[in-house]
């Protein structure tokens, strides 16, 4: 049965293969959008925009709120996955 169900299903594995990518691209953008080092720089990146006059005061504090509520957040598990 092993044999024949691999058979009937070989022509679902560019499928599984692509939806096995979307998902790796998907943990890893979920990772980058809560990691505290990337958050941080984040963070940088407004207070410097701030200070050279590339974003208003009140847009540097939606963008540093938002920032800090992920950070803050933690965000969602994991699922288990490190590293």
């Amino acid at each position: 049965m092993g044999l024949f169900t691999g058979l009937v299903t070989l022509p679902l594995a560019p499928v599984r293969g692509v939806a096995w990518i979307a998902e790796q691209i998907r943990e890893e953008a979920r990772r980058q959008l809560y990691d505290p080092a990337v958050i941080q720089q984040r963070l940088e990146e407004v207070a410097r925009a701030r200070d050279s006059g590339e974003l208003g005061e009140e847009e540097a504090a939606e963008l540093e709120t938002e920032l800090v509520r992920r950070l803050m957040s933690g965000g969602p598990p994991s699922g288990g996955m490190e590293g």
